[in-house]
């Protein structure tokens, strides 16, 4: 090889090396060096995707504005879930991270490795399910809230039949699935909830498709517990009501917007790295609640009546009492099986392990 063959080969391995760190990205502050105590993010999307990604973004602003230059907090983002997470857990290492939370499922593997590997380092898995002495999880009980955005949904639905764009075939997905539906027949008896997989947390080609396509299935409300807004774009297009998910998405379909269940992150944020730095950080697994204000209803939209807002309150309160809450008993799958005895309740392992569908629900609990 040339010289010149030689120098040019090594210019684009410098311009990959560039281009992998601007893919990835990071915060606009991430570069800067202190005695600040240093705290990571990983996104699975975009920081301002209009979802899930922007919802722990805002959480993260919120700790370095409550804690100043106390604190230097950056993130990744666009981050796949797989073997390129622990080259990024491995990076924000070497860049003196003391505190890393990650927000995606397929992250924990990577995050669990890393954790033993730096025993120093303390690490929190949104969604997961593994503790260990210096790994925390975290996540809340988006379940009831998403139920809450069901009965919006089953309330402006005509026919009888409403469409829900999700990712992918796990407990967590389908949980939700299921609370949506049931929220749905708790205002709209009868209805139907179709599905569609898109097999991606983050794709807005995928999701407007799917909702285009539920639309033409005879959806006449959609929903999704997928990250982007592109289902409540074409929403806004067709005229159709439509329930978000993650964060509120209403500037992007102002009149089809009906609400959407959301996650508070912030607190919950700024209380871990308080106790990261002042010495009393314990692992465990933190489950939010509507009563403590984790999970929440986005503002409602104008196509909400008085009468659903009234029902939704209702069921709120029932639920935020501890007496009762959507999966209880007798609930039955798709297949007329009954799951869930009358005065019954699900455990949370219950929850984490669900890989049923409900009644109503039309699609494969399988993907």
């Amino acid at each position: 090889m040339t010289k010149r063959k030689l120098a040019l080969a090594g210019i684009l391995v410098v311009i990959s090396a560039v281009a992998l760190v601007l893919a990835l990205g990071t915060s606009p502050g991430a570069a800067k060096s202190s005695g600040a105590y240093k705290v990571a993010f990983i996104y699975v999307g975009p920081h301002n995707d209009g979802g899930w990604s922007q919802a722990h973004e805002q959480g993260r602003l919120y700790v370095q504005r409550h804690l100043g230059s106390k604190v230097q907090t950056t993130y990744k983002e666009n981050v796949p879930e797989g073997p390129q997470v622990a080259t990024v857990i491995d990076q924000l290492i070497r860049d003196g991270n003391q505190m890393i939370f990650a927000t995606s499922f397929g992250f924990q593997p990577a995050m669990a490795a890393a954790a033993k590997k730096n025993p120093n380092v303390k690490f929190e898995m949104a969604t997961g399910t593994i503790i260990l002495k210096n790994m925390a999880e975290y996540y809340g009980a988006g379940e009831d809230a998403i139920y809450l955005s069901g009965i919006a949904a089953g309330a402006a639905s005509k026919s009888g039949t409403v469409g829900y764009v999700v990712p992918f075939a796990i407990p967590e997905v389908i949980r939700h699935t299921n609370a949506f539906a049931l929220g749905v027949q708790k205002a709209h008896p009868g209805a139907k909830v179709k599905i569609i997989w898109t097999n991606s947390w983050f794709d807005p080609a995928k999701e407007k498709k799917a909702a285009e396509n539920l639309h033409s299935a005879g959806a006449d409300v959609i929903g999704q517990n997928v990250d982007s807004p592109s289902a409540g774009q074409y929403s806004e297009s067709a005229g159709v009501p439509w329930v978000g998910y993650d964060s509120d998405a209403k500037k992007f379909a102002p009149h089809s917007w009906l609400t959407g269940a959301v996650y508070n992150w912030g607190p919950y944020y700024l209380k871990r790295v308080k106790a990261a730095m002042n010495g009393t950080w314990k692992t465990g697994n933190y489950y939010g609640s509507l009563k403590d204000g984790f999970t929440k209803l986005a503002p409602f939209g104008k196509g909400v009546s008085a009468a659903t807002k009234k029902l939704i309150a209702q069921q709120k309160a029932l639920i935020e009492s501890g007496k009762w809450n959507e999966f209880s008993g007798p609930i039955y799958d798709q297949n007329g099986k009954l799951r869930i005895k009358k005065g019954h309740r699900p455990t949370f392992n219950d929850l984490y392990s669900m890989n049923y569908l409900v009644k109503g629900v039309i699609g494969s609990p399988k993907g």
